[in-house]
């Protein structure tokens, strides 16, 4: 879940008093942290919290860090004893990718651009061709930009109008915190602007001199303002463009497809507003598409004079509606473009000269629907020959075009990219990424199965296993899921399963309420007072795969990450029996803690998806399922976890009081693991490799569990 805290730091004096000492420690033993009295006061009663002490905002208490560093010593000690198995995983999955792989080009004005890896190099090199000598010229080479850094990423970059400046957006921390920066791509040299503190977006005017981005609130994190930079100021002279009065919304820009506009979109879980700009006009006032309301969503693209609008108004599966130009500011005037269908959610949509791109979900599956505009009953949809796939818009910045770009995956099959052409139906294969090792797409099956959930309602699974697997209740299974923020699990390609898939396992990715893999109302049925169902629906999935003879009902481990860490931690909690190990990536566990705290990043923004616990009936709700306030005396599966220091989304502390109250509640001798990247964030490492290697870690330890140590 995006969540970012602010939080209480107290001197490493004091508690050093209450911590056990370094020396006091022997690395092959769990490190045991001590309880401080802090109570955790609200309207609907008071808590306990003797692990409160652990956060520290500023991420330099010489106490907790110590803390820190002995759980990754202690993870080490663990670690060693199948530390063969791991090297041979970690060379086993990087065998698997092409290191010189690059992207497929996509064409914009006078150049092909594309991104590409170089053999043994952890970042990306972004670069484009001139379509008039095809000579390629290096935009970043992110290697060169990271040398020397711990951690380094370029969220976003975004070339002027006449292409000759490279606005790029860079974080050093893992934070996304974001600095710009400015390329003159003529000579290769950075200009000297240079902004701080923002968000991951970015705007050009068609001057190509004036730039927007979004002011971060330094304190809680929220993006709060877009400023309008012109190159050569200073950041003191950026201009306020827009300031958002409502800290439940989330601020984010970019420019129109056809490069008409600038777009601000301030958004919230259940809310849109939308202001415009024409880029031919950077002084002009913005104008709003539709004044913001409650439970009204929207989106919108401009085309050809008018504008686009996929929005829920009075259509829970979204549809799309068309306004002209000059007649925004008022959703009365919308008029219908594409109908509402309870059995269909709209996802996305392209528009071309002749022609309408629609990604969808339909029988739990994202599909593309395309439909010509001056025929629109003809419309028809991209076909598949598998079960369970994933079809999605590859970049596609050029409207005057009847060719749309899209690729394809399944669980089986490799993402590929390919052209269609919308008026002949032809099809041509650009690129399907290339699995090196002994991968052979025809070895593996996948299936699309459908569980039952606590209260009746069926919930599919999507299933990879290799071919031949003797389905009698023997193997071992590894089953995925998210169910949060309508966020959706599609059953895309995964190359780094195959080396459970390949030693036995079945993969599993279970798509729970809290997602739309269903549509909308699959979203709504998992959050706020129906949070619930997203845990129930994830063990009813396990159950269904257990008597079904698929897996071992004692060799079933579980893995989910951020709002999927939460999951994992309510399961353990409420099914602790059903699980060998479960794995927490960066989990949100502190649930009512964090909801009560107004200071910390994104917390406003997210009570319509967990509720606001200021409210009794959500207070009560969310603390009857946090993971943290839910601990108890009992048996626990085997639990890995991990975080990231500088996390502004999962802050390092919820994991680490987890852990730590675990450590001292659970009656097994089951491992329990807690790793702290202590240069990452949200993500993890940023080079390539080192993401594979932790991949690697987590898999050695689950095969550890099995008794396969080499």
């Amino acid at each position: 879940m995006h969540k970012k805290v602010i939080y209480l730091l107290l001197s490493a004096s004091i508690i050093n008093s209450f911590l056990l000492s370094a020396a006091d420690q022997n690395h092959s033993e769990p490190p045991v942290a001590v309880q401080q009295p802090y109570t955790i006061s609200s309207a609907h009663g008071d808590r306990q919290d003797p692990y409160y002490w652990l956060r520290d905002d500023s991420r330099t208490s010489p106490t907790v860090l110590d803390y820190l560093h002995r759980e990754n010593d202690y993870f080490a000690s663990y670690a060693k004893a199948y530390q063969p198995l791991t090297d041979k995983l970690t060379d086993e999955i990087i065998g698997r990718i092409k290191q010189d792989d690059s992207s497929v080009p996509y064409t914009k004005g006078d150049y092909s651009y594309y991104s590409r890896y170089e053999t043994g190099k952890e970042y990306p090199v972004y670069a484009r061709k001139s379509l008039k000598d095809g000579i390629e010229q290096v935009m970043l080479d992110v290697n060169q930009l990271a040398a020397g850094k711990d951690y380094y990423r370029v969220a976003n970059w975004q070339v002027s109008p006449d292409q000759n400046l490279l606005a790029y957006l860079e974080d050093t921390s893992g934070r996304r915190q974001y600095t710009l920066q400015v390329r003159d791509l003529r000579t290769g040299k950075n200009l000297s602007d240079e902004l701080t503190g923002l968000s991951g977006s970015l705007a050009w005017a068609a001057d190509n001199k004036t730039l927007y981005v979004i002011q971060n609130d330094p304190v809680t994190l929220l993006s709060t303002t877009v400023l309008q930079h012109k190159l050569g100021n200073t950041p003191a002279q950026a201009k306020a463009v827009y300031q958002e009065p409502d800290n439940s919304f989330y601020l984010s820009l970019d420019n129109s497809r056809d490069d008409s506009y600038v777009v601000i979109t301030s958004e919230s879980t259940v809310s849109t507003e939308i202001r415009v700009q024409p880029t031919d006009k950077p002084a002009s006032d913005f104008t709003v598409l539709a004044p913001r309301q409650r439970d009204f969503q929207y989106a919108a693209e401009h085309h050809q004079g008018r504008w686009l609008i996929k929005t829920d108004w009075q259509a829970p599966n979204f549809r799309l509606m068309t306004v002209e130009a000059d007649k925004i500011g008022d959703r009365q005037r919308w008029q219908p473009l594409l109908a509402h269908d309870e059995q269909v959610f709209i996802e996305d949509f392209i528009a071309f000269e002749n022609y309408l791109a629609i990604s969808e979900r339909s029988d739990g599956l994202r599909r593309i629907r395309i439909m010509p505009w001056q025929a629109p009953d003809k419309a028809f949809y991209v076909a598949s020959d598998e079960p369970a796939y994933v079809t999605r818009f590859e970049k596609n910045p050029e409207q005057n075009t009847d060719w749309l770009r899209y690729s394809y995956t399944s669980l089986t099959t490799p993402d590929t990219v390919y052209k269609l052409n919308m008026k002949t139906g032809d099809k041509q294969l650009l690129k399907q990424t290339e699995v090196l090792g002994e991968f052979e797409q025809n070895n593996y099956v996948t299936e699309r199965v459908w569980a039952t959930a606590a209260d009746g309602v069926k919930v599919p699974v999507s299933l990879l296993y290799r071919k031949g697997l003797a389905l009698d209740g023997t193997a071992p299974l590894y089953q995925y899921a998210y169910g949060s923020y309508g966020s959706s699990s599609d059953p895309s390609f995964r190359s780094t399963v195959f080396s459970l898939v390949d030693r036995g396992f079945v993969y599993a990715i279970a798509h729970i309420r809290g997602g739309q893999e269903m549509g909308r109302h699959w979203y709504e049925d998992g959050k706020l007072l129906n949070k619930v169902n997203t845990f129930t629906d994830y063990i009813a999935v396990t159950d269904h795969l257990v008597a079904n003879n698929y897996v071992a009902k004692n060799k079933v481990f579980g893995m989910g990450g951020s709002a999927g860490g939460l999951l994992m931690g309510a399961v353990a909690n409420m099914a602790p029996e059903k699980y060998r190990a479960l794995i927490a990536h960066v989990p949100f566990v502190d649930v009512v803690t964090t909801m009560l705290d107004e200071s910390i990043p994104l917390t406003t923004n997210e009570f319509d998806e967990w509720g606001n616990p200021k409210q009794k009936a959500y207070y009560d709700y969310m603390l009857a399922y946090s993971p943290y306030d839910q601990l108890s005396k009992q048996d626990y599966p085997a639990l890995y976890v991990t975080t990231g220091l500088y996390d502004s989304q999962v802050q390092y502390f919820e994991p680490a009081k987890w852990v730590a109250k675990l450590r001292t509640v659970k009656t097994d001798q089951n491992p329990l693991l807690f790793k702290t990247n202590m240069e990452a964030g949200h993500g993890g490492k940023s080079g390539r490799f080192s993401r594979l290697a932790e991949y690697a870690q987590e898999y050695a330890f689950i095969l550890s569990l099995l008794g396969i140590k080499e």
